[in-house]
């Protein structure tokens, strides 16, 4: 009998042979949707698995859902308190902070245009949905997040069933459900919802539309350096997203790819910091120390603070390390020369920028930001309204 994996299965089968990307051909029944999308023409939507379509009723609930505290069992936290509608979705913590206080590892991503990524978190192929992923911040244990663990599951889900108006939604958006109060119908609404997040109005994409005014000289030259053989910022940051770990529902191929940037270089091997390695704590190979998926860069002005850790606090500092090639930390605990790292992906060489090629780069990174997203009414707290 023929069994076909899924894009998770072959993308995490590649990486374990030591790659450090794959790229796979996609199920058919992702590719599209009747929803109608609210997206500028010549943007596709993204993809929509087959066992959740995406719905109005669906998406309605998810909105609720995620800014809902009785969502988090100790009713302290929901999706929006680590994702916040006036940071395009991602916090300015430094890392995570769960509802009881833990710390992770990880700086939490904007959730702007997430739905197009093709893989989740920061470095795991594994995660290759919506749904996989959100179901971790829900259910996880290490660390604590919204802290729905067997034990606090019944207790959480008895506050929605024994609400007169999700009753409602709940049977609007999963009508053909016999009992749809269930941690897994929560994934879908609110993996529903996540991909209603979505930003294409910036000044950058009103001059790609032909407003030559949207942006400032200084944008326009930062753009044409960022997409030229000298910054080369392009060939991990590329497509609608700037991101090359990306598709929509008309992409024929799914691509994963996970890069080191020498942010890191403890032991002059390319060591990085215990516990926070990258692809490397999911395919052990020794290779894939440091390699983390490359974000989008949409909004990227709004989500600080960067990288992985949250190690950086502004986009010069960013552009500083894309110029030298990396970053060289002298002292403290995690000292070491990241420009001279062995695993650091080829395009990370010093580019010796120009004082006035940084700001153009960083002005063009500015123009990234979509204004009417972030103050979307319909897309913010529907319990402050």
């Amino acid at each position: 009998m023929h069994t076909r994996l899924s894009v998770s299965a072959f993308a995490l089968a590649a990486l374990l042979l030591g790659g450090c990307g794959s790229e796979t051909v996609i199920d058919e029944p992702v590719r599209a949707s009747a929803f109608k999308w609210s997206l500028p023409a010549g943007v596709y939507a993204p993809r929509v698995p087959a066992d959740n379509p995406i719905t109005e009723a669906k998406a309605a609930l998810g909105r609720f859902l995620f800014y809902d505290t009785r969502l988090s069992a100790n009713r302290t936290q929901s999706c929006s308190t680590c994702h916040l509608q006036r940071y395009a979705f991602a916090d300015h913590n430094t890392v995570g902070i769960g509802s009881t206080g833990e710390h992770h590892l990880r700086n939490p991503q904007t959730l702007a245009n997430a739905a197009y990524y093709t893989s989740y978190t920061w470095a795991n192929p594994a995660l290759g949905t919506l749904e996989d992923q959100i179901f971790i911040p829900i259910t996880g244990d290490d660390p604590i997040e919204l802290g729905v663990v067997p034990e606090a599951e019944d207790e959480v889900l008895a506050r929605f069933e024994e609400n007169a108006t999700y009753q409602k939604m709940f049977r609007e958006a999963f009508p053909d459900v016999e009992n749809p109060f269930r941690i897994h119908y929560i994934v879908k609404a609110l993996a529903s919802f996540v991909r209603t997040l979505n930003a294409f109005n910036s000044p950058y994409d009103r001059y790609m539309r032909g407003d030559k005014q949207a942006l400032s000289e200084a944008a326009v030259r930062g753009m044409t350096l960022f997409n030229n053989e000298k910054g080369e910022c392009f060939h991990c940051h590329g497509g609608d997203n700037f991101s090359d770990s990306t598709a929509d529902e008309k992409s024929f191929f799914v691509q994963q790819f996970f890069h080191n940037i020498g942010l890191y270089n403890l032991d002059g091997s390319g060591a990085y910091p215990e516990n926070n390695q990258g692809l490397y704590e999911i395919s052990y190979n020794p290779y894939d120390r440091g390699r983390f998926k490359a974000p989008i860069l949409r909004n990227v002005a709004l989500t600080a603070p960067y990288m992985h850790d949250g190690s950086m606090q502004t986009l010069e500092e960013v552009i500083e390390l894309h110029s030298q090639g990396g970053r060289n930390i002298t002292e403290g605990a995690y000292a070491g020369n990241g420009i001279e790292s062995p695993l650091k992906h080829d395009f990370i060489t010093p580019k010796h920028f120009t004082q006035q090629e940084k700001q153009d780069l960083l002005a063009f990174l500015e123009s990234l930001t979509d204004e009417s997203f972030i103050h979307d009414p319909s897309i913010s707290d529907p319990f402050k309204e």
